[in-house]
C-alpha cells in the first residue's frame, strides 16, 4: 500500500536537539535518578551502581534517532569544490 513518510528532523534541528539533550536534559535526569534512587532508601553499593549502569544507557534509547550522524559533516551542505 502506500508508503507514509514520517517528516525528519533536518541535520541542523537534529545537532540543536542534541545539544538541549545534553546539556539540559541529561543533567536533569541524572538529579531525578539520584533523587528517586536516595528516596527509596540507599540501596547496597553493588545495586546502586547496577542501576546507575543500566538508567545510564536507558537515558539514550529515546533519543537514538537524533544523535545519528550528529558528529559527522552535514549531508545536506555542498561542498565546495
Amino acid at each position: 500500500m502506500g508508503e507514509s513518510k514520517k517528516p525528519r528532523l533536518s541535520y541542523k534541528a537534529r545537532r540543536r536537539w542534541s545539544l538541549v539533550i545534553l546539556l539540559i536534559g541529561l543533567p536533569l535526569y541524572i538529579v531525578a535518578v539520584i533523587t528517586l534512587l536516595n528516596a527509596l532508601g540507599r540501596p547496597p553499593i553493588w545495586l546502586e551502581l547496577v542501576v546507575y549502569a543500566i538508567s545510564g544507557v536507558l537515558w539514550a534509547l529515546p533519543f537514538k534517532f537524533i544523535f545519528i550522524g550528529v558528529g559527522q559533516a552535514d549531508p545536506e551542505a555542498e561542498e565546495d569544490k
